[in-house]
């Protein structure tokens, strides 16, 4: 099993983004993600910056490097990115929009199916094969029994050799996402006139409700779980089955986070889930639910 680094879905500064990519250069990670995938206005770093960063630490590393697209295409600027996306020539593409997988299957290119595309069966499965999937995110809200059902179906078929499955194992689960900006209507701004306040949140906002309790995450137009999820006992018992258990980034400091997964796959450990932390998708719970 593979561990990847996610892309970051916060809105940083340009400066942070390019420490962050450097400490994950230096990484135990396999596999890292980069690329702007919540929303358009977060302009710290351009296609082109994207595209540079990107090929510098492909060329400087044997780490897979792979270019994540929005996860909501709502604009005809919005789609011309996205194909200079999927026309950048060398890297491989995260599709998290079915406009990028329409995109890349009309390349005759590979792609890895992001968890915001809706697969959830074996008939997708195979559609998406066709059309040039080589790596399936499992969308978050699905359980192990889900996915290791359908893994078996997908072998009966003869198809589960054709492509990797990665699951997100740590970090805020992405949602759901709207047209509309969470965080810039929670300063009572226009979205048109948001003057890019999610850079005051490097972490996301927290929602909490009337009892106190934490619910989501808001992080501008996407809508993140309130807690933090962690498979990180679980990753184990994915061996086998599970090629590649992703991490969300929330901070800068990521390398022991990474060392520690790394160290679940030949010395594995439990560690009890702190109260900010959640696994219940996993185990066919309420997602916001801990299960020791």
């Amino acid at each position: 099993m593979q561990i990847s680094l996610g892309p970051v879905r916060y809105y940083w500064p340009k400066t942070e983004i390019e420490a962050f990519y450097q400490q994950a250069i230096a990484s135990e990670a396999d596999i890292v993600y980069l690329g702007e995938v919540v929303c358009s206005k977060r302009r710290e770093l351009n296609s082109e910056q994207w595209f540079s960063l990107a090929k510098e630490l492909a060329n400087n590393s044997n780490k897979q490097i792979v270019l994540s697209t929005l996860a909501l295409i709502s604009a005809e600027s919005e789609l011309k990115e996205l194909q200079r996306y999927c026309d950048n020539g060398e890297l491989l593409v995260e599709a998290n929009d079915i406009a990028a997988v329409q995109q890349m299957s009309e390349r005759k290119l590979p792609f890895v199916v992001g968890s915001q595309i809706n697969c959830y069966n074996l008939s997708a499965l195979q559609r998406l094969l066709a059309m040039g999937m080589s790596r399936w995110v499992m969308p978050v809200e699905l359980s192990s029994d889900w996915l290791y059902t359908l893994l078996e179906q997908a072998e009966d078929a003869g198809i589960r050799q054709q492509f990797e499955v990665e699951v997100q194992s740590h970090g805020h689960l992405p949602l759901a996402y709207s047209a509309r900006c969470f965080t810039a209507r929670s300063e009572d701004r226009p979205k048109d006139k948001c003057q890019k306040c999610c850079l005051n949140y490097p972490q996301g906002r927290a929602v909490h409700s009337q009892e106190g309790e934490r619910l989501f995450t808001l992080n501008g137009l996407e809508t993140q779980s309130g807690l933090s999820y962690n498979l990180f006992n679980e990753i184990p018992n994915m061996v086998g089955k599970v090629d590649i258990a992703r991490i969300s980034p929330q901070q800068m400091d990521i390398a022991p986070l990474v060392s520690a997964f790394k160290q679940q796959l030949t010395a594995p450990i439990h560690s009890p889930l702190s109260t900010d932390e959640c696994n219940g998708y996993w185990h066919r719970l309420a997602g916001m639910v801990q299960s020791q």
